[in-house]
Order: C-alpha cells, then sequence, then structure tokens
C-alpha cells in the first residue's frame, strides 16, 4: 500500500517536471523565436551603415582674413573634420580610458559590460550605460537619445553591423567627427578650436584629457559653465589613463598640476560681423543653402583683421563717449520691482551667451546703496563702485542705481573659476556711425564697420545708407574746376552772392563762419571748406558738368544738374565715396571694390576666384595729381589739419551738412583709404558745433593712429607742384573768369596767398 503511494506520488513528481520543463522549453522557444523575430525585423529595417560614409556630416563654412584669421562660420553644427591621423595618440587615448577602454578587442558590444550594466538597471530601475563607442555611434547617427530596451536592441545590431562594414580606425573616425562636444560644437577638433584654440596636435594631456571628458554629458561637464566639475571630470580621465598604463605616473602628476584654462568664442562677437553678413549675401547668391551651411565652403577675403579691430573699437568708443557728453544717464531700462517681477523670477536671454570682454550686457541690480551695487549677470555676478559710473558724474553709486533695475554693463574682465565679473555702467547710443576702408590699388575691402553694434542693429550703414555728404562732395567740383584748366593757385571771390534756382527761386549760399575773404585761392577755399567760392566755381561750370563729372567715380545714383550740387545736396553712401577719394592717390585710376577673394570647397577645390577691376582713368594723371595736392592741403592747413598729429602724409575732407545731421571725414594715404560717417539713424541734427573735424576725424585719427603706427611715413608720387608765378584765372561776382599774371609774393591783399597762421582751424 505505501509502495504503491509512493511510486504514484513518483509518477506524478515525475509528470509534473515533465510538464513544467515542456513549460520552459516552450517558453523559452517561444521568447526565443520572438527575440529572433524581433532581432530579425529590427535586423531587416535597419538602414544600411554605408551611409556612414556616404553621407558627410555637416561641416562649417568658415570665413578667412586676408592674414589667415576665422572672422566668421556658417554652420547647422559648428564642426571641423580630421582624419584617424590627424588625431594625436594622447586623445585617441584619452577618450577610449574614459568611453570604451575595450574599442579595439570587441565585436561592437561589450558582453561582460552590458551585462553588468542590465543587472544594475534592473535592480536601480533605470536604463543607462553600457554603450561601447561604436553603439554611441549608432545613437548619433542612426537611432535617438531615447532612453528604451528598443533603442539598446538596435543599437547592439547597428554596432555588430558598423563593425562587419568598417575598420576600427574609420569608426573611430566617424566617432571623433561626430560627436556632442558642448555650445554648438561636434567632433574633437572643433572643440579643441573653441575651448583652446588649438588644432588636435597642439594640446596637452590635461587639455586632451578635458576633452574626453566632456563627451560623457557635455552640459554637465562644460569647462565654460561647470569648470569644477570639468576639473573633476578631466583628473577622472587622467585617473584611468594612468590605471590602463597609458600615462606615466609622472605624466599623471604634472597634467593634475595644470591649471583648468579655457577660453571659447563667442560667435556673436565676430570683429566684422557686417563684413561678414555681405559675404554670406554674396554665397547665397551663388550658392544653394546646403553647401554654404553644410557643406563646409572656405572663403578667403579682403578684410584685414588688425585694421578691422582698431575701426571697431575707435567707432564704439567714438560713439559711446559723443553719446554720454549729448545725452548723459539716459537711466535704467526698466525696474522688474515697479513692473511686479520678482529678483528670482528675472532671466534675461542674454545670459544664455559665453561671456568676454567688451561685452554689452544686461544686469540686474540686486542690492544697492551709496558705495557699491551688487549686479546679477546670470551665474555670474558683479561689484560696481563710484568708479564704474564715474562717467554719469554722480558720485554716489545709489544716485544711479538702485534694487530692481536692469540697465546695460560693458564687461571688462571675466572671471569664470569665482563666477566673478569686472563690469562698468553703460548704454547703448542712441548715435550711429560708419567705416570703410579700401586699399587704392586693388580695391580691396580693408575693414568695414556698419553700425556700433551687429547685435542691436544689422542695418549695415557703410554701404546701405544713404545719406547727405554736406562738403565732403566739394572735391568733385573742384575735379570739373580742374579739367576745365583751372589750377589750385587761381582765384575765386568770396563775397556775398544770390543765385536763382531751377525753379526761380533765390539761392544764397553762406560760409560755415558767416565771414567772407574776398578773393582767395583754389586751394584755400577747399582747405577751409568755404561754400561761398565753391558754388561760385560751380556756377561758372556749370551744375551739369559737376554732375557729369562725379558720375564718372562709381555712384549708383544720378545727380540733379543743380547749383546745391557743389555743397553735396546729393545723397551718397559712405563706400561709394571713400571709393570715389581713392582715385586721387591712385593716380586717376579707380579699382572696383570687392571683398571675396577666393572660394573652395572643402576638399580645396577652388570654386571661383576674383581678380581685381580696375577702371580705366576716371581723370587724368595731371588732373589727380591736382586734386592730390589740394587735399593734402586740407590736411596740411585746413580743415582736417588736426590729423598731422598722425606725421604721415595725407589728404583728405571733412564734411558736414546742414544743421549737422550728417558729419564725415574721408582720407588716404599712398596705399588705403579710409572714411568715417556719423549721424542718426533718422535725420537728426548731432547739435551746435558739431562738425565732421570735431567728431569724425578725431575717430579717423584714433583708428588710424593704429593702422600707422609701425609703418614708415610714405611720400605721395605727385608730379604736380605749384610755380611761384604762374597764370592765374579769377572767378568774378558773376562766375566769369578773367586771367592775368601775378606773382604770389607780390599779390595786394586781397590777392594774398593762403597762410595757415592768418587763419583759425576751420571746424568742418
Amino acid at each position: 500500500m505505501v509502495r504503491k503511494k509512493v511510486r504514484k506520488r513518483r509518477q506524478l513528481e515525475r509528470h509534473y517536471v515533465f510538464w513544467i520543463t515542456y513549460a520552459i522549453l516552450l517558453l523559452a522557444a517561444i521568447g526565443f523565436g520572438g527575440l529572433a523575430g524581433l532581432l530579425f525585423g529590427y535586423a531587416i529595417d535597419l538602414p544600411r551603415v554605408e551611409e556612414l560614409q556616404q553621407n558627410q556630416p555637416s561641416v562649417v563654412s568658415s570665413v578667412y582674413g586676408s592674414n589667415g584669421e576665422v572672422i566668421g562660420q556658417f554652420a547647422v553644427e559648428k564642426r571641423i573634420l580630421v582624419s584617424y591621423r590627424q588625431v594625436p595618440n594622447q586623445m585617441r587615448d584619452a577618450i577610449l580610458a574614459a568611453e570604451d577602454a575595450a574599442f579595439f578587442r570587441h565585436p561592437g558590444f561589450d558582453f561582460q559590460r552590458l551585462l553588468a550594466t542590465v543587472i544594475n538597471d534592473i535592480l536601480h530601475w533605470e536604463l543607462k550605460g553600457g554603450s561601447t563607442l561604436t553603439m554611441q555611434l549608432s545613437k548619433m547617427r542612426f537611432t535617438s537619445e531615447e532612453k528604451t530596451f528598443e533603442r539598446k536592441i538596435k543599437d547592439i545590431l547597428y554596432a555588430i553591423n558598423i563593425e562587419k562594414t568598417y575598420s576600427k580606425e574609420q569608426i573611430f573616425t566617424f566617432y571623433a567627427n561626430q560627436i556632442t562636444m558642448g555650445h554648438g560644437r561636434y567632433g574633437i577638433a572643433a572643440a579643441a578650436d573653441f575651448y583652446f584654440h588649438k588644432s588636435l596636435d597642439e594640446l596637452s594631456l590635461a587639455e586632451s584629457a578635458l576633452l574626453a571628458g566632456i563627451i560623457q554629458a557635455p552640459s554637465r561637464h562644460s569647462p565654460i559653465n561647470r569648470p569644477d566639475r570639468a576639473l573633476r571630470r578631466r583628473n577622472w580621465v587622467l585617473g584611468q589613463m594612468l590605471d590602463k598604463g597609458l600615462i606615466t605616473e609622472v605624466g599623471y602628476r604634472e597634467a593634475l598640476d595644470e591649471p583648468l584654462t579655457v577660453k571659447g568664442r563667442d560667435d556673436e562677437q565676430s570683429p566684422a560681423p557686417y563684413f561678414v553678413e555681405e559675404v554670406r549675401k554674396f554665397l547665397s547668391d551663388e550658392y544653394k543653402t546646403d553647401q554654404i551651411w553644410q557643406e563646409g565652403l572656405v572663403v578667403y577675403t579682403t578684410l584685414d583683421y588688425d585694421m578691422q579691430s582698431a575701426a571697431q573699437r575707435a567707432l564704439r568708443k567714438g560713439l559711446r563717449e559723443f553719446d554720454r557728453k549729448r545725452r548723459g544717464w539716459a537711466g535704467p531700462i526698466r525696474n522688474i520691482l515697479e513692473d511686479g517681477v520678482k529678483p528670482d523670477e528675472f532671466v534675461s536671454p542674454d545670459w544664455g551667451q559665453l561671456f568676454y570682454k567688451d561685452q554689452l550686457v544686461k544686469g540686474l541690480v540686486m542690492e544697492c546703496d551709496a558705495a557699491s551695487a551688487q549686479v546679477k549677470l546670470g551665474s555670474y555676478t558683479a561689484t560696481i563702485t563710484p568708479k564704474e559710473i564715474a562717467w554719469t558724474k554722480r558720485k554716489k553709486v545709489n544716485q544711479v542705481l538702485k534694487p530692481g533695475d536692469v540697465a546695460w554693463f560693458r564687461l571688462e574682465n571675466v572671471d569664470r573659476s569665482r563666477r566673478v565679473i569686472d563690469a562698468v555702467l553703460d548704454q547703448i547710443p542712441e548715435v550711429q556711425g560708419a567705416v570703410f576702408i579700401l586699399e587704392n590699388r586693388t580695391g580691396a575691402i580693408l575693414a568695414m564697420v556698419g553700425g556700433f553694434d551687429f547685435k542691436f542693429s544689422k542695418f549695415n550703414r557703410a554701404i546701405q545708407a544713404l545719406r547727405q555728404p554736406g562738403s565732403v562732395f566739394k572735391p568733385f567740383t573742384y575735379v570739373a574746376a580742374m579739367e576745365a584748366g583751372f589750377a589750385p593757385h587761381d582765384q575765386v571771390l568770396d563775397s556775398p552772392v544770390e543765385f536763382q534756382d531751377a525753379l526761380g527761386r533765390p539761392y544764397a549760399p553762406t560760409n560755415w563762419d558767416d565771414e567772407f575773404k574776398g578773393l582767395i585761392t583754389i586751394r584755400q577755399a577747399l582747405a577751409e571748406s568755404r561754400n561761398v567760392p565753391t558754388v561760385r566755381l560751380a556756377n561758372a561750370l556749370g551744375p551739369a558738368t559737376i554732375a557729369d563729372v562725379a558720375g564718372r567715380f562709381g555712384f549708383r545714383q544720378e545727380f540733379p544738374p543743380y547749383l546745391s550740387i557743389a555743397l553735396g545736396s546729393v545723397e551718397v553712401t559712405l563706400s561709394e565715396i571713400v571709393s570715389a577719394f581713392s582715385c586721387f592717390p591712385n593716380r586717376g585710376v579707380r579699382a572696383e571694390p570687392y571683398f571675396v577673394q577666393r572660394v573652395e570647397d572643402h576638399n580645396g577645390v577652388i570654386l571661383e576666384e576674383h581678380r581685381p577691376s580696375v577702371h580705366d582713368a576716371v581723370v587724368t594723371p595731371e588732373v589727380a595729381d591736382k586734386m592730390l595736392y589740394l587735399m593734402q592741403e586740407v590736411v596740411r592747413r585746413g580743415s582736417g589739419r588736426s590729423a598731422r598729429e598722425l606725421g604721415h602724409p595725407l589728404g583728405g575732407k571733412t564734411g558736414t551738412t546742414n544743421e549737422a545731421t550728417d558729419v564725415w571725414f574721408v582720407g588716404f594715404t599712398t596705399k588705403i583709404t579710409a572714411g568715417v560717417w556719423i549721424g542718426y539713424d533718422e535725420k537728426v541734427s548731432l547739435g551746435n558745433r558739431v562738425y565732421g573735424s570735431n567728431l569724425a576725424l578725431p575717430i579717423w585719427k584714433e583708428f588710424m593712429g593704429e593702422i600707422l603706427a609701425d609703418r614708415s611715413p610714405e611720400e605721395f608720387n605727385i608730379l604736380y607742384e605749384p610755380l611761384d608765378t604762374e597764370e592765374v584765372r579769377i572767378v568774378d561776382a558773376d562766375g566769369t573768369t578773367d586771367t592775368e599774371s601775378v606773382e604770389e609774393t607780390d599779390q595786394p591783399k586781397i590777392r594774398k596767398p593762403f597762410q595757415v597762421e592768418d587763419i583759425a582751424p576751420p571746424p568742418n
């Protein structure tokens, strides 16, 4: 009986074991089949990994200045492609130590590492880690950042397929060129350029380890925004390299002691944003959008980095000083407390950018008393003392600022490690200006500043703004006179006169000083920028003649033949007037302005190359020489005489319009011609006693002083020499001319030759 029960129980147990085993095997088969089917389904649904090689990743298009400096970039993703051989061993070792030490041994996935990660993920109910370098490449190119088991499975399948298709060296190169490195940079070469301003082969061991450490989480390990975390991560990578025998103990210690020094690049603060924008427009007319933004064009331009930087600094300084003098402190932008906003709720869009010296950034005043103010600028703070508000003419800080104020601050020093900024209270000038510099012989545009700051206004006043030139247009009247046979020592009457305009209305020009000097030489009339003698010449020559002459100098507009054209009543751009003036030191020849020298594709194939376009002589060399002499007199003895401080032979002309809505100075050396325009965007007076000589010319001298500092003075190649005795033509009161032979030394007082001590320096 007992034996039967035992036997029955054993049979039952065997039955249960059979069915349990069967069920397990069945489930395993189903699971395996399902998994196989799933994997097969994923596998046949996966795009071919040949795309890695066929589809080149987006590459930055770079714009270079004439001396090889990068002045701008166009890119969807800022990336610099490198080959496997261009990646130094220490950079490669740092990446592998940080991300995938077994890269050269595994078939695309590391089973042991993956298993450990899966167990950890199950225990902690999360999904992260375990990806090999090849799997990360899959995630970048074929799957997504989504944290799911499905994505992990796909990454493994892709990794296996990638490893079968490409060599380890190719895979590493794909990865090194495509990995996200923070701040809009992709690939290790672009990261080295951004964070350190270096190429890969210039990096130290510590810098290589820092870049490798960024890869895991660029936002969390940014050395710019999170220097403490970046430093810890860098040191961890160095430790991994030491543990794996990739570096020596000595190298490890030296790298640990190396301070964290990063630079970054401010993409919004190119030294030539207006110029770069013109390059973009030029490319847009010639090339497809994808070529410009994704295919890595290389554009070589004419821009001189040093001249551009000097011109931009000088213009900003001049506009800032004029605005402070005329407006004073205009007050804060707003007060958030008065608007019902709490300080911890306020965030300025400025705070999301990288901070650099000379940037203008909005700051929030948190605390303020007579001695200081604490200002918040994103994650940075600045302390403002009476020194930083001295230009407002207030002695106490709380006379200018109060808690809750949002104002502009100019950054003078950025301490990224302590998150502290040295800053000065500032404001955005209402007045605007422009600078344009050309090379006389070729027409190459060497510098272009289109306004105070491209960030606040993208309108390019150097080439787009049509403004009245005023007296800076007078030389074209004198060109017409020289072509008609006049000479610099011919005389013209400076006395009251009245004409009739085309509509029969009276037109009575006046001089800037409301005085008249009688019979004076042409050179004195131009040097002192006297209006009445200039209009008399225009009347004698005919305004249509002056309009025709000016039309030869490259102006795009047709000028009406009115007498007022002699005083610049027309509208021109700064670039046009500078190009026109460049004819005088170039013996009458005008070269067409240009700014792009050559465009290449990413592989160095030349797509187009510019050849300077030089026009036939605009005026004869003889006339050009006479004009060169006259315009040198403007600097030697006339309205531009303060430019003599530079100690170089110069020519040029000041300009001021009626009511001082526009002021100008355009001047030249033997090699370059440079112009400055200042005014409001709306045609509003700049104020009383504001002239080209005391606003535009000082800015011109500021940047030309930098440009000419290291250059030897060079005399003009001029063949015209005034004689002691020559035949003099006289323009009488009615505009008619007479001729007589006069020795300058024997002339009566009214015909006395122009002497510098006889006049005060004219303002316009």
